[in-house]
């Protein structure tokens, strides 16, 4: 099997946003990966894995990981902020802990994910502006940046994601989840943009659930709580087509799979998120292998 598996700390809970829940042990996160089989993960939010980039590479070389790369919230829009000197700072440690991608989101400027500005044309045209010259920064350091439609970001709904494919070259992170959830189909996605794929977070829905953030009647965070993400194979997501359409395509990225996942307390070892994540894997495997 070629495909590249790898996990993500947000399977397990953690995550940047204040007030999420428990967020369980670097040592606990990272020997459960070890356990499913993965070779790699991403960071996880800053202070999950040591700041410095030699700190990060020996704990995850404890747990007989590689580095991915990393997850990165940046503000692209706002025509008056630069956002690359906060990037070049992310890519001189992502450059020498050995990542390969950095997983771009266009960030609202606010904590979580519960709102998001409208755009004018103009603020439009400067993120796109932004994005064009990361992906080049980013490659003058040997690392690939993509953008991450998602939930609460200002790129978010099917008309935001064509906007994007109109507006730049930049390749794209797949969420399976964000983008069935923003309205967008991830199936038609792959199968029409697969050249634009480069990174791929693998997540299944509750569809029934997620239509209750989408609606307002709750938050992202609430949803998240009460299930809307699940093992994949197990929601509302045709993974298995998404991943034919890619590896048809010569899909040569990472399937890093990501469950957002609310932990409320500590569990009891063999209980918690591994218990879904070790479906996921299970399943991923399972259509790779084909």
């Amino acid at each position: 099997m070629s495909a590249k598996i790898a996990g993500a700390p947000i399977s397990w809970g953690v995550i940047e946003v204040p007030g999420w829940g428990h967020q369980m042990s670097q040592d606990r996160v990272l020997n459960e990966m070890t356990e499913l089989g993965y070779s790699a993960c991403e960071f996880g939010p800053l202070g999950f894995l040591p700041v410095e980039a030699a700190g990060r590479v020996a704990t995850l070389r404890e747990h007989g990981l590689s580095a991915v790369g990393g997850f990165v919230p940046v503000v692209l829009h706002v025509a008056t902020h630069d956002p690359k000197p906060e990037i070049r700072a992310e890519l001189e440690v992502f450059k020498a802990a050995g990542a390969e991608a950095m997983v771009l989101a266009a960030s609202t400027g606010s904590e979580g994910y519960d709102n998001r500005p409208v755009l004018t044309d103009a603020e439009w045209q400067t993120l796109f502006t932004n994005l064009t010259e990361l992906e080049t920064l980013a490659a003058e350091y040997g690392i690939l940046a993509v953008i991450h439609p998602h939930m609460g970001t200002i790129i978010e709904s099917a008309e935001d994601v064509a906007r994007v494919l109109a507006g730049t070259s930049i390749g794209f992170c797949l969420d399976t989840g964000h983008m069935l959830i923003g309205g967008a189909d991830p199936v038609t996605f792959a199968r029409d943009h697969a050249d634009r794929v480069k990174h791929v977070h693998a997540k299944d829905v509750n569809l029934a659930l997620a239509n209750k953030v989408k609606s307002g009647e709750w938050t992202y965070y609430e949803g998240v709580a009460a299930g809307m993400y699940v093992p994949l194979g197990q929601g509302d997501v045709d993974v298995a087509s998404i991943v034919r359409s890619l590896e048809g395509a010569g899909f040569s990225g990472w399937y890093v799979l990501e469950q957002d996942y609310v932990v409320t307390a500590e569990p009891a070892e063999g209980e918690g998120p591994i218990i879904d994540a070790r479906a996921s894997v299970t399943y991923l495997r399972s259509l790779l292998g084909e």
